[in-house]
């Protein structure tokens, strides 16, 4: 009779002991949401900046030539204002600081946000020349040229508008971005084309000036001081976040500006900083 009576109690008791086991096998015991780190919101900071200057002069003298032998056959026939004179890459490196400002909305993990950054870091680049010297036959004429330049490249200022996306990872957010560039900077270029225009018969270099020996010397220039550059700016980098309001950050920005004076120039920037959340 005992064991009919045990055997009842347990019974009994079964449902719930199975049942509380049950629960944790179905998954009912409750699990807190998911949490991130918060960027949401407006912030901003200051950062050291260290950069490279690229300016293009290669073409920087053809509008100047073209210009001066406008009115000579020289310049249909063989087009001397298309001739390289001056260096198609120079390099400049400087350092500089500046800040940066924008707002962030967040989604869970996804951070979408809009960033201002502006930069003093001064450099200048300047050509290298290469005179060159050829003579050519133009029609019934023989020309001996002669070019020459110069051009140089000052920057003072530049920042950036630019949208960003970023993905939490813990505290970091590594992002990149894309906008609008802005550039402040002057520049000066150069050019002087010399030479003989021989049409004797037969045509002969180099000749004594006469009626059928003419010489000729064309010089021309272009310059203009705080002009404003425009451009693409696109990079990456990321944040990490040290409390809950103060983080740092590392990125890499890469400017291009649209052409000037027939000069095309770039910057590459790397960046440490750190910033504020409000």
């Amino acid at each position: 009779m005992r064991w009919v009576i045990c055997a009842a109690f347990m019974f009994a008791l079964a449902p719930s002991a199975f049942a509380d086991d049950l629960d944790v096998l179905r998954g009912s015991q409750t699990v807190g949401p998911a949490t991130f780190t918060r960027w949401t919101g407006f912030y901003a900071g200051g950062h050291y900046d260290y950069s490279s200057g690229n300016a293009d002069f290669s073409k920087a003298t053809q509008p100047l030539l073209a210009y001066s032998l406008r009115n000579l056959q020289l310049e249909s026939v063989a087009q001397p204002s298309q001739w390289q004179v001056l260096s198609g890459n120079n390099a400049a490196h400087t350092s500089g600081f500046g800040g940066f400002a924008g707002y962030n909305t967040q989604w869970q993990d996804l951070i979408i946000g809009v960033e201002a950054d502006y930069t003093h870091a001064p450099f200048s680049a300047v050509a290298i020349n290469t005179p060159i010297g050829r003579v050519v036959p133009v029609g019934s004429s023989l020309y001996s040229v002669n070019i020459t330049g110069s051009g140089s490249l000052d920057v003072t200022d530049f920042g950036s508008l630019r949208a960003r996306v970023g993905y939490v990872f813990g505290t970091f957010l590594p992002y990149g971005f894309a906008g609008f560039a802005l550039g402040r900077g002057s520049y000066s270029v150069s050019s002087e084309i010399s030479g003989q225009q021989s049409s004797a018969t037969p045509p002969a270099l180099p000749c004594v000036v006469s009626t059928t020996c003419v010489d000729y010397d064309f010089a021309n220039a272009t310059a203009k001081s705080s002009t404003l550059l425009y451009g693409f700016a696109v990079g990456g980098g990321f944040d990490m976040a040290i409390t809950q309001n103060i983080f740092v950050r590392a990125e890499y920005e890469f400017m291009q500006f649209a052409p000037f004076a027939n000069i095309t120039a770039t910057i590459s920037s790397a960046r440490v900083g750190a910033g504020f959340k409000f």
